[in-house]
């Protein structure tokens, strides 16, 4: 326990994100019926995959324009991997362990070829494109990997639902599969707290900071960093087998520029540098988007939301938690010099009458 004895294991808000998540995950099923439960679950889907990019960004200063890349290698993964074995066990850890060597391998010839930071994004972001690319030209029969024709840019339809492991014929209920999510981001979010205060994640923030210096301090900054890469891409890649599961279904789209632009989009509106923001971000705009999309309105929806995150970025340039968090410790400041000035005026002594004789 020693090595995860950090500000942590004292900071009330993990604790509070981490119950909040139990409760969401034992109770919601009580009390929203199987709509609401379907689309929380989405929401579910989309934060994990929001905390890859909050996780490489906000504390590894690696700003990837397509995280949709290792989202839906992952999701491919699965599904080719689900529809030819029966079983959805072993393609979960693919998943994650495809997009995670993958991101390596990128990762290292990004990272080791000293790419500064702008060149860095545009080159995720070319490998996005290039997978979006050569998927929508696998329309043919031909394009096949067992069992699983890919589809092109109509996809891959009847992915299995995760399954009881070890018994192919036990699908799991939308219910079951909102809680097996759950337990996913739960899980997700704890691991990357705890990595966050280990000594490595220390050295992460630390590279994050002023990579310089330390590089000076004798730490091997590009080897760090490709393993924060490595990380984030394998987190995005199982989000991406979550997203395929969920909808039975993925396409080319996975790939796509919008992908990797709501991942961002999501981590600014939270706020970057921490992993509760990034998922309050899903929250507020996949559900604002949803309103906005049952509303009749002479306007294009995407220029209203368009609008309203432009706005919100001016008006809170940290993000959501972050200015919330800073409202709430100067509240509670302002609070406790009033308390104190107040007290020390009925501690003053009295001070004695006088006269004008």
């Amino acid at each position: 326990m020693k090595r995860f004895e950090k500000p942590i294991l004292r900071d009330p808000g993990f604790y509070a994100v981490t119950a909040f998540g139990l409760v969401v995950l034992f109770v919601a099923p009580l009390i929203f019926d199987f709509f609401e439960i379907m689309q929380m679950t989405q929401y579910v889907v989309l934060s994990v995959y929001a905390l890859s990019l909050a996780y490489i960004w906000g504390y590894g200063g690696i700003l990837s324009f397509g995280q949709s890349a290792f989202f839906g290698l992952g999701g491919y993964t699965f599904a080719i991997a689900a529809i030819n074995m029966g079983d959805t066990t072993a393609p979960l850890i693919l998943a994650f362990v495809i997009p995670a060597a993958f991101g390596a391998a990128l990762g290292y010839f990004m990272f080791y070829g000293r790419l500064s930071d702008v060149y860095l994004g545009v080159v995720t972001l070319v490998v996005a494109l290039i997978f979006w690319k050569i998927i929508n030209t696998t329309a043919g029969p031909e394009y096949a990997i067992g069992a699983a024709r890919l589809g092109g840019f109509n996809g891959i339809p009847s992915i299995p639902i995760v399954n009881v492991p070890g018994d192919p014929n036990a699908d799991l209920d939308p219910v079951q599969l909102f809680q097996f999510f759950m337990v996913v981001l739960i899980g997700v979010y704890i691991a990357l707290r705890l990595l966050i205060a280990s000594d490595f994640g220390r050295i992460t923030v630390s590279i994050r900071e002023n990579e310089t210096r330390t590089a000076l301090l004798g730490y091997d900054v590009r080897r760090h960093k490709v393993i924060v890469f490595s990380i984030g891409s394998g987190i995005a890649g199982f989000a991406g087998a979550m997203w395929a599961t969920y909808q039975t279904f993925i396409d080319p789209n996975a790939f796509s520029l919008e992908m990797s632009a709501k991942a961002l989009i999501w981590a600014m509106a939270g706020g970057i540098g921490t992993l509760f923001g990034p998922i309050v971000g899903v929250l507020g705009l996949q559900w604002l988007s949803l309103k906005l999309g049952e509303m009749t309105l002479p306007i294009n929806n995407f220029m209203i939301l368009g609008a309203i995150l432009v706005v919100l970025v001016l008006v809170l340039p940290r993000g959501i938690v972050p200015s919330i968090r800073l409202w709430a410790i100067q509240g509670w400041t302002l609070l406790r010099l009033r308390r104190a000035a107040q007290a020390d005026e009925q501690s003053a002594p009295a001070r004695p009458a006088t006269s004008d004789v």
